[in-house]
């Protein structure tokens, strides 16, 4: 193991299997009684951090009042049983401050930033916005890298300048870009974290710390089982489980927009009622069979 391997970084307790919850809802309303289910059910599985209230939660649907009604019920019903890292990013730089201040008042234990989207600020803008986040409140900051949905990469330079701030502590690498996430690894003691579950394991190989996962949803004891066993660097049996997962991983964020498929995923196997709040749609009917068969071949269903 090299000196650099050796190292513990920064955001090393959130190291390991983070998942994207999903936000369950009736009539166009949160679920609280199907939430605490799944939160019992990512407990149970060992999850290390639940991050509610991301993409995958439905965040740029939900009110501002919804919003910090999810944080404040997943962190009361984690009781600590589990890190929490809600969603609190936002276009604005004020905004997202005050859903941060917010997530920190009520007890989260770290605040997952997305890149600010649609207003694409220079590197110089992403700067500012990030460190303000990280002098203003006082739980660790996972900035969230996604260009793919926000129309601008947070360039590698700028992420490393951002890390000698204290709470800047860990990236969600969601750019699938090799290249970038070696460059943070080798230039910062940030924990990376995989934001694209058939990633998980390329990223891991050359130093992320876990995955930050949607697939996790649905079997999160398996995306451990991919992630202790590349840990422990038994890369036999970390590629046995990426291959086994690839499939559902790919169909999960392949069929439709994130959260379309792993909702009705979730409501194949009973534990979701796969209600979406507009302007995301169910899938179409071709899709359901196709995802239907994914899930039969997983042995889901």
């Amino acid at each position: 193991m090299s000196e650099k391997e050796a190292m513990t970084t920064k955001g090393e307790a959130f190291a390991g299997l983070s998942v994207a919850l999903t936000t369950p809802l009736k009539n166009g309303e949160v679920d609280y009684d199907v939430f605490g289910e799944q939160i019992e059910f990512q407990i149970a599985a060992g999850t290390n951090c639940l991050c509610p209230v991301g993409t995958t939660g439905e965040s740029p649907t939900l009110s501002h009042e919804v919003h910090e009604r999810v944080i404040a019920f997943v962190v009361e019903k984690t009781a600590g049983r589990a890190k929490v890292m809600p969603g609190t990013g936002s276009n604005s730089t004020a905004e997202a401050l005050r859903l941060t201040k917010f997530a920190e008042n009520v007890g989260a234990d770290a605040a997952l930033q997305v890149a600010p989207y649609y207003n694409k600020p220079t590197q110089k803008g992403f700067y500012e916005h990030f460190k303000v986040l990280a002098e203003e409140t006082g739980i660790p900051q996972c900035i969230y890298n996604i260009p793919g949905r926000t129309a601008k990469n947070i360039e590698p330079d700028t992420i490393a300048r951002l890390a000698e701030l204290e709470n800047i502590a860990l990236v969600k690498e969601a750019t699938g870009s090799l290249d970038q996430a070696s460059q943070i690894i080798a230039a910062t003691n940030l924990t990376v974290l995989s934001g694209d579950d058939s990633l998980t394991l390329p990223l891991m190989a050359v130093g992320a710390r876990g995955v930050v996962s949607v697939v996790g949803n649905l079997v999160p004891g398996d995306m451990l089982k991919l992630v202790a066993a590349a840990n422990a660097g038994n890369y036999e049996e970390a590629r046995q489980w990426h291959y086994k997962l690839f499939g559902l991983c790919r169909d999960m964020l392949g069929i439709a927009t994130n959260p379309i498929p792993v909702k009705a995923a979730m409501q194949m196997v009973g534990r979701d009622s796969g209600e979406l709040l507009l302007p995301m749609t169910p899938l179409e009917e071709s899709e359901m069979a196709s995802l239907r068969q994914t899930l039969v071949g997983y042995g889901l269903l």
